[in-house]
């Protein structure tokens, strides 16, 4: 009975939790929910009202949310409008997201901090913020202060780029396509491309939305190859591409077809972000904040370099390849 009062009440503080962070992302649109929600669940999770039921309660639930929301994202990719970038946008992508990602992994061994967090780190800078983070914390070996601090670093770092990349933009003379392209190949989270791409126009905008989003179709790839690189690593049995990463594509396929409704991808959409706020808001719940705090100054370092690699790399590789 104990275990059931636990479970009923860790469900309802998870949402609780998840409609606070709607309502707070409302008012700063750029950390989005997914952010706040993070944030949100630090806080809960540093006060004694959480039990050990509690916590364990909203653990188990954290890992069913965080794989249904992974699932539901792939109906936001339709592979035809990827396509329709054109080779030479698609290779700066496939080639920005590489270099960013490895050159991360190799920056964080090099300023010294945990291999977990370097990992999320490259994943969500490279990829697509929060939501890639989220995918890639169930396939790597880390601490519950990592995806915090990951998720933190995202917010921190996508919100300076989206202030300096129209700058840099106006200053090179760049155009709305141009800008726009930047913008989508750079910048972490998709709210913070909208951002960055606003000043050039909506043209900008339109553009660094279906670049971002050829960003995201990556994600299944790079998630299970370091889930087999890991599995090899620790040994286990774990399946060599995760369940939930060939949900993703199951949904990518579905969504490309064009026989999904409009109102149905608008619930989907919704619903992942929901069933993602929900796990980060529960991953935030198990964070201490002591080590976070200790392992501050390194962190924060490796997302700075991370975001120069990653502008630097976007522009480049546009410049060479469009």
């Amino acid at each position: 009975m104990a275990l059931t009062a636990a479970k009923t009440s860790g469900l309802a503080i998870t949402g609780l939790g998840v409609a606070a962070a709607y309502a707070l992302s409302s008012v700063w649109p750029v950390a989005g929910a997914l952010t706040v929600a993070v944030v949100l669940g630090i806080v809960v999770g540093s006060t004694p009202l959480l039990t050990d039921e509690h916590r364990q309660a909203i653990a188990r639930l954290t890992k069913r949310l965080l794989r249904a929301g992974v699932v539901l994202l792939g109906l936001q990719l339709a592979l035809p409008t990827v396509v329709a970038l054109g080779a030479g946008t698609l290779a700066a992508v496939v080639l920005t997201v590489t270099v960013t990602f490895l050159g991360t992994v190799g920056l964080g061994r090099l300023v010294r901090v945990p291999r977990g967090l370097a990992l999320l780190v490259a994943t969500g800078f490279s990829i697509c913020g929060a939501s890639a983070i989220a995918a890639m914390e169930g396939v790597v070996e880390r601490d519950d202060e990592d995806v915090a601090t990951a998720v933190a670093l995202v917010t921190c770092y996508g919100s300076l780029a989206l202030g300096v990349l129209p700058l840099l933009a106006h200053l090179l003379g760049l155009d709305a396509t141009r800008t726009g392209s930047w913008a989508g190949i750079s910048v972490h989270e998709v709210a913070q491309v909208v951002a960055a791409a606003g000043p050039a126009g909506a043209a900008a905008v339109a553009v660094a939305i279906v670049v971002k989003l050829s960003r995201v179709v990556l994600l299944a790839p790079v998630v299970a190859i370091v889930g087999a690189t890991e599995r090899g690593r620790r040994g286990g049995s774990a399946p060599l591409v995760p369940l939930f990463v060939l949900g993703f594509l199951a949904m990518v396929a579905v969504r490309s077809t064009g026989l999904v409704p409009a109102f149905a991808l608008d619930v989907a959409k919704t619903a992942s972000t929901l069933l993602l706020a929900g796990a980060l808001f529960g991953l935030g719940c198990a964070v201490r904040l002591g080590p976070l705090l200790r392992g501050g100054g390194r962190a924060l370092l490796l997302g700075l370099l991370s975001t120069l690699l990653v502008l630097a790399t976007g522009f480049t590789t546009l410049t060479l390849f469009t």
